[in-house]
């Protein structure tokens, strides 16, 4: 009886200590989290004027030159090691932590829009022509946001964060040349992330595992010179609505509607999932004395891309207009970004446990017309791609990228730097 008194004793002895441990760690890695957050709100005025000094002087896919020597001396001041010229003007800033960890990287695109739309705020574009209407000034002052609170809390980090500031997002091919370069592949990176601002309300994330966006393909069908052009117009239009899917007569083309409550991406039955349709603009060119249409088709899921060929090809056979007929292909399949299914649970539930789940947006849906060359990254290295709220409806703040007059709230950069500091820290300490 003595001996089993003194076993229990020591049982609940050892478990006591072990409670005692866990709570100091606990109260250890808040009081960390603590930092970053207070770290953010000490530089978030100067990271605002940062992004309006990108957003008054933006520059064209492969030209964005003076961006680039911001981010390098930006970086270079912080104590980074920096390299220049990546795949053109890419910078990547390293940084190293004080312990062993994990290799993660930050990627934040750099290029701005060939537009003159509506851009009514104080520091609207200097350059004629050219003008921040995706959001990238945001994904900047982001990027170097999340870089100067982790070199400012250098002692927390473990493993080593690299920034990569990439050019030429827009065409579709930044992405792409950096993961051909040494610098890259020297990396030897575990894990990549990055965001996108857009029309969600401000202060609110959204991520999902597998396709964000809907598979965009260009597809070209050439005739013979014989059928007149208001022909292929009305053939067209015959294309589209026989081939067109959609669930109880959903609009998925409605693009202004992703991001309403009801009937948007955070809706179980939104009406963008689960469909496929052709564009209604389209061009008619001559090449080759014979007609060229082009057109962009979405859809939703992977397993019937090699069939929307097909499915054309039957609408025409069955027109009166196949022995005008000549062929159908793609002229352009980017591939759509696809979030890692691991890493997309395990970060969502981080950012969830951190920040509560009022953060977290659920996405069951995939959107149309956009895509992000990120997936190149993703094709060689696991990432999670999410989307920040930029939008504020009290205050007239529309974040629809692309859009005329696209602006966004500010606070979504104090919001995307809190948060995704936070992500890196995490993610650089997690074991292997």
């Amino acid at each position: 009886m003595l001996i089993n008194m003194n076993l229990r004793g020591w049982f609940i002895l050892l478990m006591l200590s072990f409670t005692i441990l866990n709570g100091c760690i606990n109260k250890n890695e808040s009081n960390n989290y603590l930092r970053i957050e207070k770290t953010t709100d000490e530089i978030r005025t100067k990271l605002v004027a940062l992004r309006r000094d990108f957003h008054e002087n933006p520059e064209l896919a492969g030209n964005e030159v003076r961006s680039a020597k911001i981010i390098a001396k930006y970086l270079e001041e912080l104590g980074l090691e920096v390299k220049t010229d990546i795949a053109g003007n890419g910078v990547i800033g390293i940084l190293h932590g004080e312990s062993a960890g994990r290799n993660i990287a930050w990627r934040a695109d750099m290029d701005a829009l060939p537009n003159d739309f509506l851009d009514d705020v104080p520091f609207k574009s200097k350059n004629e022509g050219v003008q921040h209407g995706c959001g990238h000034d945001v994904h900047m002052a982001i990027g170097l946001g999340i870089a100067e609170v982790l070199a400012k809390n250098r002692d927390l980090l473990s493993g080593t964060i690299y920034f990569i500031f990439q050019p030429e997002e827009e065409p579709f091919k930044g992405a792409k040349n950096i993961v051909q370069t040494k610098d890259f592949l020297n990396m030897n990176l575990d894990e990549i992330y990055t965001l996108h601002v857009t029309a969600l309300p401000v202060g609110k994330i959204m991520t999902k595992a597998n396709e964000l966006y809907a598979y965009q393909k260009r597809i070209k069908l050439s005739f013979k010179k014989s059928i007149s052009q208001k022909e292929l117009k009305d053939l067209y239009e015959k294309i589209r609505i026989e081939t067109l899917r959609t669930v109880d007569g959903n609009k998925p083309w409605e693009i202004p509607l992703a991001f309403d409550t009801t009937r948007g991406l955070s809706n179980a039955n939104t009406m963008f999932k689960d469909y496929f349709f052709m564009e209604e603009n389209f061009v008619i060119h001559e090449e080759s004395n014979q007609w060229e249409l082009l057109a962009d088709a979405y859809e939703t899921k992977k397993s019937n891309v090699s069939n929307i060929l097909s499915n054309i090809i039957e609408v025409i056979n069955s027109s009166g207009y196949e022995d005008k007929f000549i062929s159908a292909s793609f002229i352009q399949e980017n591939p759509t970004v696809m979030n890692d299914e691991k890493l997309t649970s395990e970060t969502s539930r981080f950012l969830e446990n951190r920040f509560g789940s009022e953060l977290l947006m659920q996405d069951y849906g995939q959107i149309p017309y956009f895509n992000d060359d990120f997936i190149y990254f993703q094709e060689k290295i696991p990432g999670v791609y999410f989307l920040l709220g930029g939008s504020n409806k009290e205050k007239e703040i529309n974040a629809m990228n692309h859009a005329p007059n696209f602006r966004v709230d500010e606070e979504c950069i104090r919001v995307g730097v809190k948060t995704f500091s936070s992500l890196m820290l995490n993610r650089a300490e997690s074991e292997k």
